[in-house]
């Protein structure tokens, strides 16, 4: 079987704001922004892979999620954090950008497991909602 990731949801209290944190922080490109600014998409998404994406879900939309995913009390329950991996040279640029945002790296790790092996070097940091990211890259 191939399985593959194909979005998260990630809830945020301000979608602008994540949004812009997302693109021009992390540097990840939006899908259906135009759309969500004209009031034609509940939310806006950011690309994290040519196959996943990650949908920026506001926490009044709790009650229209659980009756779209059939579970009842499963909308807005947070994850410990969620990782991304990047080339080095993107994973030094990325910190550089963190620090000119103001966003302070809240945790370091070497030497860490992961879905592709051990990676050398990650940081972890919140975004604008808490949400906890963590950015790795291998050799």
């Amino acid at each position: 079987m191939d399985v593959r990731l194909d979005h998260l949801v990630c809830w945020v209290a301000d979608q602008r704001r994540s949004l812009h944190f997302y693109e021009q922080v992390l540097g990840l490109p939006g899908v259906r922004t135009e759309e969500f600014r004209d009031g034609k998409a509940a939310f806006p998404s950011v690309r994290i892979s040519a196959e996943t994406i990650l949908d920026l879900i506001a926490y009044d939309a709790l009650k229209g999620v659980d009756e779209h995913t059939g579970v009842k009390g499963s909308s807005g329950h947070p994850i410990n954090h969620f990782c991304l991996s990047v080339g080095r040279e993107d994973f030094d640029a990325l910190q550089v950008r963190l620090k000119q945002h103001g966003v302070e790296i809240s945790g370091t790790a070497t030497n860490i497991f992961g879905a592709r092996g051990i990676a050398p070097e990650a940081i972890y940091f919140p975004d604008p909602d808490g949400n906890v990211l963590e950015v790795r890259y291998y050799d």
